[in-house]
């Protein structure tokens, strides 16, 4: 088993957005779409009928539809998840779950840190759990250094930190969290998981694997059981 299987679950669970607009209504969701693996379709309509509109389809059928103007503000960074699902309209759940599982195609370094950024948020507010940590560089661990120093000091989230070989972390030897060289397949990967060690509902997880100096294809979850799969990955 290995983190790319969290990337295969994630892609086989594609899912089909159809945009239903007037003239070249819609193109904007098409284009913030693009970089996901997902099938996008646009289907015109006349432009004295309802306002532009989307639904989500996924392979048991229809999960909802919402207007596109909220969409595309939806999509607007950031994206911030609710902590439960079940108190939302079921069409804005369904956007939600939309995304929760798609893997991205193309995706850039400021991306990836806007996202760790929110998880990472996401488990100094629980502050429990435990949250394990993979770097590709010696450069990026030493950003982020000062920060899991602080977050393991401030919280009683069970930290641990994958960091190359050539990563000075001696000056986090007094700090409560775990450090493990990492090497082999795990260098390819730029992950962050967190489980809540409760309910689960605070689980999740950002795995991307380096396709070339500055892309990636990867997902965030909130899935349990694939962030249970990423944690069998690394453990």
């Amino acid at each position: 088993m290995s983190l790319g299987t969290i990337l295969t679950a994630a892609a086989d669970d594609r899912k089909r957005v159809v945009v239903y607009a007037p003239g070249d209504e819609g193109t904007d969701l098409v284009d913030a779409l693009a970089t996901r693996n997902l099938d996008v379709y646009r289907r015109e309509i006349p432009a004295l009928s309802a306002d532009a509109f989307v639904v989500i389809r996924d392979d048991s059928g229809f999960r909802g539809a919402v207007s596109l103007t909220d969409l595309l503000s939806f999509l607007a960074p950031p994206i911030r998840r609710p902590t439960e699902l079940d108190d939302l309209d079921p069409a804005y759940r369904a956007i939600y779950e939309l995304l929760d599982n798609t893997v991205f195609v193309s995706l850039d370094r400021r991306q990836l840190l806007a996202t760790s950024r929110e998880l990472e948020e996401r488990a100094w507010r629980l502050g429990r759990g435990r949250l394990h940590v993979g770097f590709q560089s010696s450069a990026a661990f030493e950003a982020q250094a000062d920060l899991y120093r602080e977050m393991a000091n401030a919280t009683r989230i069970d930290i641990h930190v994958y960091v190359p070989p050539e990563g000075d972390t001696t000056h986090l030897d007094d700090a409560p969290l775990t450090v493990h060289a990492i090497d082999g397949e795990l260098e390819r990967y730029w992950f962050i998981l967190f489980d809540d060690e409760g309910t689960g509902a605070q689980n999740c997880a950002l795995v991307a694997e380096q396709q070339s100096a500055d892309r990636y294809r990867g997902v965030w979850t909130y899935d349990p059981e694939l962030v249970e799969v990423a944690f069998a990955a690394i453990e």
